[in-house]
């Protein structure tokens, strides 16, 4: 299994701040184990949360690691940000071209 099949725990989130993006991005790499974390909030340019009304879409290798997320975005950032779905079978892309 390549390491984009490998996130598939998802996690779609709202939020209509930038700066919370940012940390909501932060705690995806943060509560991550696998060693390319940055898979899991890879497609999340403030570009593409702006086009998409303010929604991004993080992917973890486990439950574990996104409800590890949740706990902590919840502690740190309570009411600024908003849960809108969870899926167990929705695998990450690769954003970038392979050389």
């Amino acid at each position: 299994m390549d390491d984009y099949a490998r996130f598939r725990f998802s996690i779609t989130c709202k939020t209509g701040d930038d700066a919370v993006l940012h940390c909501l991005r932060g705690l995806c790499q943060w509560s991550e184990e696998h060693s390319k974390p940055q898979i899991g909030w890879g497609g999340t340019t403030a570009s593409s949360w702006k086009a998409s009304g303010g929604r991004l879409t993080l992917r973890f290798t486990e439950a574990k690691f996104r409800d590890r997320f949740v706990l902590k975005a919840n502690e740190l950032l309570a009411g600024r940000w908003t849960i809108i779905s969870t899926s167990d079978s929705d695998p990450a892309i690769r954003q970038r071209a392979v050389h």
